[in-house]
Order: C-alpha cells, then structure tokens, then sequence
C-alpha cells in the first residue's frame, strides 16, 4: 500500500478514538478477517440492539444493506477499503449508537414499505452515519459562537480552551476517511451537547463509551435525527491542528469553508441536549 497507512494517523487530531484500532492495524490496511478480530479485541463484540454479534462480510446480504445486517448481523465490508476500514472501527468504538442506527433504518423501512423513497428520517441517518460528528463543550458561549457561525471565535480566539472545555469527537466513516487527505471544504454534520467540566476530566474511553450511550438515544429518538433536530455544520479544517494554516487568525476569513450565518426561522427541536 502506498501512503501513510493506518498506523500514521494514530496521533493525529480527530482520529483520537481510534488511536488503539489504528495502531494495532500497522503500516497496512489489516484483510477482512484480521480486521473483524479487532472486534474481539478487547471485548464484547459489537452487536445488535437484539443481541445478535457484528462479524464483517464479503458481501451484501439480498434483503439490501441495513436489512442484511439487521437479519445476521453481517457488514458488509470491501477487502482492504480505507471508508469500509473506518466503518468497522466506528462500530467498535461506539457500537450502541451504530446499532440504533441500523434499527432506526429498519423501523423507517417498516413503517413507509420496503417500496418507497427512503424519507428524510433515513436520509439525515445515513448522513449521520458517513459524515456525522459531535461537539461537546463545558462553556455555553462556545457552542452559541458555532451556532452563529462565529468562527473565529470558535476556532482560533479560543483556542486555549480545546481539549480542556470543547472537544469535537468524529463519528462518521466517510468523514475519517476524507481526513486522511483533508481538503477545503469538508465539513461534518454536528450534533452538539453541553456537558459539565468534569467531562473532561475522564479518560477518552470513558467518555467514549458514555458518549456511544447518549447518541444511542438521540438517534432512537423518532423527533431526533431526521425528526426536526437540526444538525450543525462544522468546517472541519477549522479545528486546532488539523491543518496548518489554522494558527493563522486571517485563515478563517476564508468564507469557501468558513461561512456567514444565513438567517432563517429556526426548526423544530434543538441540537442541544443538556447533560451533566
């Protein structure tokens, strides 16, 4: 394989819960096989809401994607594919938020007909799926300066503040995967959620495993994801580290990636959840 390969991105910013899958991969892209023994790695296996355990396939099943693996538990998964790579990694970092999502699909599918278009609640999952991300943050005013678009603000004015009262944890596949060669423009689809400062103050498992447990339950939520709640752009190449010119303050006057604030009504239902 030429390129960096799975190992390079360890340290990298963004990729921070994947750091431990990543490594154990090595300088190359692990087979279908070795990947799907990371699951076991270092236990349970992901598995449905039903119970039923994830294992990566060669191919689809013919009840189509999410109905395959919703009968066996099944993903499909390309031999040595960089955005089915990412996949498996998200299922084991957060396999309770991917399963909701596989049973939020199957739901949908059941309540409109295996016939029909697949509606706005399966379209915002799916979009969820390939480019979600979450922004959690201990100071309300940083989460207000990124709803009003202030990106400076948000990016580079306090800068001081990330890893200590805001992080941005990356939750999409296809997202990773472009930030393996990011590019302006990209931008996730954010879910936001205040939190208290002790947050920070646990170790990234915990919190990932605390945080795989509340986008569960955003993502059943019918009037969640697809249902009214809203989920916030956020230029990805704004955050600390990811790419150079981020510690330049005029880059964020860039408005291809970082743009002004439209002015509309706002949706039903909120993108933040307040936790503690």
């Amino acid at each position: 394989m030429s390129g960096p390969g799975p190992a390079d991105f360890a340290d990298r910013p963004l990729f921070e819960p994947y750091a431990d899958g990543l490594r154990a991969s090595g300088a190359n892209l692990p087979s279908r096989v070795a990947l799907d023994a990371l699951f076991e790695q270092p236990g349970p296996r992901p598995s449905l809401l039903d119970g039923t355990p994830i294992h990566l396939v060669d191919d689809p099943q013919p009840e189509g994607y999410e109905a395959g693996i919703a009968v066996s538990g099944g993903v499909p998964t390309r031999e040595f594919d960089w955005h089915d790579y990412f996949n498996a990694l998200v299922w084991r970092r957060f396999p309770r938020a991917k399963a909701a999502l596989n049973a939020a699909h199957i739901a949908a599918l059941q309540q409109r007909g295996p016939a029909a278009p697949r509606g706005p609640r399966r379209d915002a999952l799916t979009q969820f799926d390939e480019c979600g991300v979450v922004v959690l943050a201990s100071e309300p005013a940083l989460l207000e300066a990124l709803r009003g678009h202030c990106w400076r603000e948000f990016f580079f004015d306090r800068r001081g503040a990330w890893g200590r009262v805001i992080e941005v944890i990356v939750f999409g596949h296809a997202t990773l995967d472009q930030l393996r060669a990011p590019f302006v423009g990209l931008c996730g689809k954010a879910l936001l959620r205040a939190v208290s400062p002790a947050w920070f103050a646990r170790p990234l498992a915990a919190r990932c495993e605390a945080l795989d447990l509340w986008m569960a339950g955003v993502i059943a939520d019918p009037i969640g994801i697809g249902g009214g709640l809203r989920l916030q752009p956020l230029p990805l190449l704004g955050v600390p580290g990811v790419v150079a010119e981020s510690d330049n303050p005029d880059y964020y006057a860039d408005t291809r990636q970082f743009r002004p604030l439209r002015r509309v009504a706002p949706p039903a239902g909120s993108s933040v959840f307040e936790t503690r």
